[in-house]
């Protein structure tokens, strides 16, 4: 390094560099959000806020923080065989939906806390990435699936017009659940045998459910984990923007679109 340059940095550290109050704001919404926004997010939603920066400086600022958003995966298999009937992949990967209620999406997920095992459940709908109904349960049963559906068509009135995606878990291929798409006219669709970029979106919220909540802390007890899943799923349908979605949260992005 030439002497000028030394010096020219030398003499400029200590001075304020402008971004003061960006940094601050930054903290604020990376613990606001206890960690789970990276800067790409922090970016939007500080231009949410009318805030016009650039998403490189958010990094750079962010790395000087030592600020970083966590990641970490783990996966849960329901396929026993085939139990029951296997149904074509009618969504084929394409999960772009033109409107709510149009294609939807489920899996199940399992959780380890404090030796024990608990299982979550949801739909997710694809057209916004928001979860319309779950259930949470100590064992992977029908009743915790059949009681998610149950959950789903009291919140959303659905006939006909819609795809309902998940894996060939037996769940899935079990009389009583297929029966219950069937009185709605909804079109059961299962991803290819192993195959779980079929299923995506799914994949990814419980991805994100599980860098964002599971493993930020340590939990004392199952019930203070699902009351915590709980509230999570309140945050990530209403709070959580998506970059996708123009820096919207799921049910905002919705809202926009039914008084558009």
């Amino acid at each position: 390094m030439a002497r000028s340059t030394f010096y020219y940095h030398t003499k400029r550290m200590g001075q304020p560099d402008g971004y003061d109050a960006a940094r601050k704001r930054i903290r604020l919404i990376y613990e606001e959000h206890h960690g789970r926004y990276g800067y790409r997010r922090i970016t939007a939603q500080l231009r949410n806020e009318g805030v016009d920066i650039n998403h490189k400086t958010v990094q750079k600022l962010m790395g000087q923080m030592s600020l970083k958003a966590k990641r970490k995966r783990q996966h849960y298999r329901s396929y026993k065989g085939e139990l029951g009937k296997i149904v074509p992949n009618v969504l084929n990967r394409d999960f772009k939906a033109p409107g709510p209620d149009r294609k939807w999406a489920t899996d199940v997920t399992q959780v380890k806390i404090k030796d024990r095992w608990i299982y979550l459940s949801p739909i997710l709908d694809m057209f916004n990435g928001e979860i319309v109904s779950y259930t949470i349960s100590d064992s992977p049963n029908l009743k915790m699936v059949m009681g998610m559906l149950d959950k789903a068509f009291k919140t959303r009135d659905v006939h006909g017009d819609l795809i309902l995606h998940s894996d060939q878990g037996w769940h899935y291929q079990h009389k009583r659940y297929q029966k219950a798409l069937e009185d709605r006219g909804v079109t059961q669709s299962m991803s290819r045998k192993g195959n779980c970029l079929d299923n995506a979106m799914m994949e990814n919220f419980f991805g994100l459910m599980k860098n964002e909540l599971l493993y930020l802390h340590n939990w004392n007890s199952v019930e203070q984990f699902k009351d915590a899943l709980r509230r999570y799923i309140q945050y990530y349908n209403n709070d959580r923007i998506k970059l996708r979605l123009n820096g919207k949260s799921p049910a905002q992005y919705r809202a926009l679109f039914s008084g558009a």
